[in-house]
Order: C-alpha cells, then sequence, then structure tokens
C-alpha cells in the first residue's frame, strides 16, 4: 500500500520510450531494494554501493541513483552527494519521537478512514486479523501486520497523512522487526487483542474508541522499545559496513521481468 513519489512526465517524441524505461528500470531497482530493506535483508546502517547494484541487477546506474532518490523520500534510504547511500537508521531518540508522532497522526488518519471503509474492507480486516493469529513466523506476522493497519487507513482521503503514515511505517520496520520479536507468548496475545477492539470498533464506525485503542497499542510498542536501548547499537548497523544490496543468489535483471511489490 506504499504511495511512490512519481518518476516524472514523458516527454513527447523520440524520447519518450527512452524516458519511460529509464522510469520502469529505476522503479524496478527501488522495488527489488525496498523489498530488502523492509524484510530486514538489508540492514539500518547498511551502505549501498550503486556499482554493485547495478551490476547484480543488470542496470546502468542511472536508474539506480534514481531508486535511491525514490527509498530517499520514502525514509528508507539516506543519500549524501558525492559520499554514498545507506539503509536510514534511527538512534532511540529518534525513534522515539516518531513513535509519538506515530500516537497522534495515525489515529487521525484511522478517523478520517473510519467512515469510507466498505463492507469488505472490514470482512478483509477481520480475515487478516485470522491469519495474523494463526502465525508464529515474525516476517509473516510483519507483512500481515502492515497489511491490516494501512488497509484501516485506506478510507482516508488527506494525501499529506497517507503519505506521511508510509514513511514512518519504513522508517520504523525494523524496529517493529525487534519489538516482535521480544514479546514473547503474552505479547503476541495483547497485540492479537489489541486488533481485535481495533476492528471492533472499526465495525461499530466508533471512531472514539478506533483512536484509543490505536494510540494504547501504539504507546505500548513505543514503552517496550525504550526499554531496550540495545537494539539501538547493533554492530551490524555501523554505517560503514557495506551490504550485499541485491541479495545473495537473489539479483534480477530490471529490463526484463516486473519485480514484486514490497508491500
Amino acid at each position: 500500500m506504499s504511495r511512490k513519489p512519481s518518476t516524472g512526465s514523458r516527454t513527447p517524441g523520440a524520447g519518450s520510450s527512452g524516458s519511460s524505461a529509464a522510469a520502469v528500470a529505476s522503479q524496478r531497482v527501488a522495488d527489488h531494494l525496498r523489498a530488502a530493506i523492509l524484510s530486514g535483508e538489508l540492514r539500518p546502517g547498511a551502505r549501498i554501493m550503486q556499482e554493485q547494484v547495478a551490476a547484480q541487477l543488470g542496470a546502468s546506474r542511472l536508474p539506480v541513483r534514481e531508486a535511491l532518490r525514490i527509498l530517499a523520500a520514502e525514509g528508507l534510504t539516506v543519500v549524501k552527494s558525492n559520499s554514498g547511500a545507506w539503509v536510514s537508521r534511527m538512534d532511540m531518540a529518534e525513534c522515539e519521537g516518531v513513535y509519538k508522532i506515530r500516537e497522534r497522526l495515525e489515529p487521525l488518519a484511522l478517523s478520517e478512514s473510519i467512515p469510507n471503509l466498505s463492507a469488505e474492507q472490514v470482512t478483509e480486516l477481520e480475515a487478516i486479523a485470522r491469519q495474523i493469529e494463526l502465525t508464529t513466523d515474525v516476517d509473516r506476522f510483519l507483512a500481515l501486520d502492515r497489511e491490516l493497519h494501512l488497509l484501516t487507513y485506506a478510507g482516508c482521503r488527506v494525501a499529506q497523512i497517507t503519505d506521511m503514515v508510509d514513511r514512518f511505517w519504513n522508517t520504523t520496520q525494523h524496529y517493529r522487526r525487534a519489538f516482535t520479536r521480544l514479546a514473547g507468548d503474552s505479547g503476541w496475545e495483547l497485540i492479537h487483542a489489541e486488533h481485535r477492539l481495533i476492528i471492533e470498533a472499526i465495525k461499530r464506525r466508533d471512531t472514539v474508541d478506533a483512536e484509543r485503542f490505536l494510540t494504547g497499542h501504539l504507546r505500548r510498542t513505543r514503552l517496550e522499545l525504550a526499554q531496550h536501548p540495545e537494539l539501538f547499537n547493533e554492530d551490524d548497523h555501523d554505517t560503514d559496513h557495506t551490504a550485499d544490496a541485491a541479495g545473495a543468489g537473489n539479483a534480477r535483471n530490471v529490463r526484463g521481468d516486473a519485480a514484486r511489490p514490497a508491500d
């Protein structure tokens, strides 16, 4: 459900097909790197070598540079002129600040969304919640949890809000993974119960309760992360660390097959 920045309009005339091909190549590189970052294959602070990505994905450096610009706008990478590109990382204070913003922003997105959610979307939310309750795999949980929460915001028609929501979900993905691994059985049960409360409030079109339950859901994650400062000082977050950005044995030619969406 991530909303990707536009890669620009076409220029009429002979150059339009070339511009279109470059835009497609850039988006495919961005899709591949986004998937690697959100899955944890590329960790916070890992350096992304443009030449390596270009070689492994069969692209020139131009689409790789544009892909990194796209991901920077989404909060996933940091690009420095004449220096290079890295996967975004946060220290504990920055992560806590982002979660405090999320505690205020996402209840607003939910409140704006609820009146516009269809009965089919509510049914889908219930189905996703059931899938979440049946899994014990952290990566599957993260994918389903992201799908569930972003679907609850699907009815929000204020693009500025939903764009910020997407960006903050991207920048906190690694720390959500860490929180999930810390949760334990009782923690997972509490997550499931909170999901059920939010969905029941959505079914009643009760924006007040939905906002309250979601705020508590986010706040609890923030407070738990604050108890584990070691998560923000991992050795493999070193900004000098260089990652295999295309993934071992997983390179794909960006001139050919379409890339799988990350979200």
